[in-house]
């Protein structure tokens, strides 16, 4: 039986994403898993948990900044911001979504995040996601008309739709089976996971699920 494939949930939007990105390729070889990259629409998400992006809470944007920047320099990857932020994702999104093949999906992915969070020149208009599509050696002008394209676009709200299904209630979120792991500092818990040494094994979790709330914020 095919072992679960690793769906990597993300947002181009997301830093954290990005990062999690650079890890994700190498994990899911060393455990011999097939690596999906699932683009959704983190706003969706936010909306559909009650949640608002990091970025939009004043006293953590400056800081997710320097955070990102840190973890960066730990994994020895490229960092620099997009020219604005938030940005509007959805064509990036699309055009990742436009593409079946799983290891020219993840091209994609990787050539778009360079440009977003790598120290390119954005992912918002069409000019720029060219850049990325040239990059991972896919058909720009074929590839940024399907973005345009009902199936595209409903793809896309399926596939973030399936995400909160399943649990998300942001990016990177990454679905093995039933199983969700969220963060770019969940990457450790998520190897113990593959390895079969989830420490949570045995624990009852029901316990925690109910227990009752003796106290509420308004």
């Amino acid at each position: 039986m095919a072992l679960p494939p690793l769906r990597f949930c993300f947002d181009y939007l997301s830093p954290y994403a990005y990062l999690a990105w650079t890890r994700m390729p190498a994990l899911a070889a060393r455990h011999g898993r097939v690596l999906e990259p699932v683009p959704v629409l983190l706003a969706g998400v936010l909306n559909a948990t009650g949640n608002i992006g990091p970025a939009e809470v004043p006293a953590k944007r400056g800081y997710i900044f320097k955070h990102t920047f840190r973890i960066a320099h730990e994994l020895g990857v490229p960092f620099g911001p997009p020219p604005s932020h938030p940005f509007v994702p959805l064509l990036s999104l699309r055009v990742t979504a436009a593409v079946d093949d799983l290891e020219a999906r993840a091209r994609l992915v990787s050539a778009l995040y360079a440009e977003a969070w790598g120290g390119g020149k954005g992912v918002e208009s069409p000019e720029q996601v060219t850049v990325a599509l040239r990059a991972a050696g896919l058909d720009a002008p074929a590839l940024l008309e399907a973005a345009g394209r009902q199936d595209i676009k409903d793809r896309l709200r399926r596939n973030t739709e399936e995400a909160i299904a399943a649990g998300a209630f942001g990016v990177p979120t990454v679905l093995v089976g039933d199983e969700l792991f969220f963060g770019v500092d969940s990457l450790g818990h998520l190897e113990r996971f593959l390895e079969g040494k989830d420490p949570l094994k045995g624990v009852d979790l029901e316990r925690w699920r109910s227990l009752p709330s003796t106290a509420s914020r308004r």
